[in-house]
């Protein structure tokens, strides 16, 4: 067995049980493990501190699987870990609510690397780490048997595979190809979902409960949707009663996809204006039009992936809020959100309040959003609350 031995002085996360050994912190790795090949992680005295999955290529050089010297890291292991995953989706989930979910969410289900949703009878996951990558044929026969699922598709498409010295892979992994696209149902709405080249698996399905939240807010609003994707919002805006909408993305694919979403629901088209544009450029527009709008959802894509990247990020963030803020009528609903794990719950609060103070509004934080509970945050792995979100409601 292969030994990851720690600096001295550098044990001290994983005795706080944090699943991540990064490299500066390895002073030597004995024997001569394979990639995603499992380690014991001991402390410079030698005592055990963990097993870990080996990863000789990314800064996080190991990945824990378990701090239990007397567990086996195997199909037994891998077998139990699954049906803790599914068991607490079908405790939180409530029957109906939807027929898609994420059921395993990497560390935070104590499977590093490993990310899978369920859309209906097809699975689609993302192996991320070396570790995910050796047990993947284990893990994908387990996930199709637990699940009951009739296929499961490989999303493994994402810039954190590089990192792993690992190539990019999109294909069936077990049965046949999805159907492209496939349809979900949340919360009584109908979905087209695009498993083979939507953003993440398909569906950004950690917003289902704040798009919902929306849906009970928009009666008689009109409403301006930015970086609408697939038209989530926009749907669950119509489907609360919004007067109109205005759903605004960069590309002319996801505008068509949001059309067709709206269409299938059975909501009129002309109470929705398509917009491709730039988001900043285009909420610009809007001001130096002198618009305005009853409520503005700001749900844009990831501005910072790390902590160093966070300053230049919350440029962006009070940009976008400082605008949408100057948009909105008295007694106007903002909801916006940072899907940025660099920027904390508290960074994004003050970065909206400093757009606030700019923009000359008197407004209240009347709600806090965040992922759903299928998306679970592990206490002793904080970096899994990557979805923050708020309501606030300008002063009339």
């Amino acid at each position: 067995m292969a030994v990851m031995r720690i600096r001295p002085g550098r044990e001290k996360s994983l005795l706080r049980r944090h699943p991540w050994v990064f490299s500066g912190a390895v002073a030597k790795v004995c024997g001569d493990p394979q990639a995603g090949e499992t380690v014991r992680i001991e402390a410079s005295d030698g005592s055990f501190l963990a097993w870990g999955a080996y990863s000789p290529h990314s800064q996080i050089q190991a990945r824990v699987w378990t701090w239990d010297e007397g567990e086996k890291v195997d199909a037994g292991f891998f077998r139990r870990r699954l049906c803790a995953a599914l068991a607490l989706r079908q405790a939180l989930i409530p029957a109906g609510e939807t027929s898609a979910e994420r059921l395993v969410h990497g560390e935070s289900d104590g499977l590093p690397g490993l990310v899978v949703d369920r859309y209906g009878d097809t699975l689609v996951a993302q192996f991320l780490s070396s570790g995910s990558e050796y047990w993947r044929s284990t893990l994908a026969d387990l996930l199709v048997e637990l699940s009951a699922a009739e296929r499961l598709f490989e999303r493994s498409d994402v810039d954190v595979r590089r990192l792993e010295g690992l190539p990019e892979r999109v294909c069936p992994v077990r049965g046949d190809e999805p159907p492209d696209p496939l349809e979900i149902v949340e919360n009584g709405l109908r979905f087209q979902v695009g498993v083979r080249g939507g953003h993440k698996t398909g569906c950004y399905l950690d917003q289902r409960r704040n798009r919902k939240r929306v849906r009970e807010l928009a009666q008689g609003r009109e409403v301006l949707d930015c970086f609408c994707y697939t038209g989530g919002f926009s749907t669950y805006a119509l489907a609360g009663g919004a007067t109109a909408v205005i759903a605004v993305d960069s590309s002319a694919d996801a505008l068509a996809a949001a059309r067709a979403n709206i269409e299938l629901n059975g909501f009129p088209v002309d109470k929705v204006t398509f917009v491709e544009a730039d988001v900043f450029k285009y909420l610009r527009t809007l001001r130096d039009q002198g618009r305005s709008f009853d409520m503005i959802i700001l749900d844009p894509p990831k501005f910072a992936q790390t902590a160093a990247q966070a300053q230049r990020a919350a440029r962006g963030y009070k940009d976008i809020n400082l605008l949408a803020l100057k948009l909105l009528r008295p007694g106007g609903m903002l909801v916006t959100f940072s899907c940025s794990g660099g920027v904390t719950a508290d960074l994004f609060q003050k970065i909206v309040a400093g757009a606030a103070l700019d923009s000359g509004r008197e407004a209240l934080i009347v709600e806090h959003l965040q992922q759903g509970p299928d998306h679970p945050v592990a206490l002793n792995f904080p970096e899994g609350a990557y979805l923050k979100g708020l309501v606030v409601r300008v002063s009339s």
